[in-house]
């Protein structure tokens, strides 16, 4: 088995490169996805961030409302780090659970874990081969503003609050440039996909 670390910084289009490669054969593991479904309420994570952040995050149903999660959590750092400290060492653990699920199963798989907080979150250490999405700044703005429908403030507070793009590429194996159109981007996404299947 061999397991790709694929992130970026928010906005810079790692999800659609995840995408790409699970068109071309890999399983890909979704960090956020595998977060929100810890949340469910009355999990012990849900227990935790509602005693922590109150009960004016909860919607109706007593699911977390993500939105108002991230208004407070973005505004001041040490809430976002509490946060972060009860969401990672669940995220990782799940994940050491189903990469192990599949090695057992099929060790030939090829594995992209998609984490925005990959580096930050310790997963790197995780992962045979880092893959780092990249973007200039203007653009990581103004596509955010378009897909995410938070404001230029609130994104820029996102950026922010990661590890510099700069600091991710500079210890990657690979680093693709999304700022061209899509089909480029595949290009350069078969291209490390090839190299790294035929080893």
């Amino acid at each position: 088995m061999i397991v790709i670390g694929l992130t970026g910084s928010f906005g810079t289009g790692k999800s659609t490169v995840a995408g790409m490669f699970r068109e071309f054969g890999a399983k890909v593991l979704d960090a956020d996805s595998i977060a929100h479904k810890l949340l469910c309420p009355g999990t012990n994570s849900w227990r935790k961030i509602v005693h922590w952040f109150g009960t004016a995050i909860l919607n109706r149903n007593q699911s977390i409302n993500r939105d108002k999660l991230a208004k407070i959590v973005f505004r001041k750092r040490q809430d976002l780090r509490k946060l972060e400290r009860i969401i990672h060492p669940l995220v990782i653990r799940e994940i050491a659970s189903r990469l192990r699920k599949i090695e057992n199963s099929r060790k030939d798989e090829i594995v992209v874990i998609d984490a925005p907080l990959l580096i930050e979150a310790g997963l790197a250490k995780k992962v045979d081969t880092l893959i780092v999405v990249k973007l200039n700044r203007t653009e990581q703005i103004a596509r955010s503003l378009k897909q995410k429908g938070i404001s230029r403030a609130q994104i820029l507070k996102r950026i922010r609050s990661q590890l510099p793009l700069s600091k991710k590429i500079a210890i990657a194996d690979y680093v693709i440039d999304n700022n061209g159109r899509k089909n480029d981007t595949r290009r350069q996404v078969k291209k490390i996909w090839e190299e790294i299947k035929n080893g």
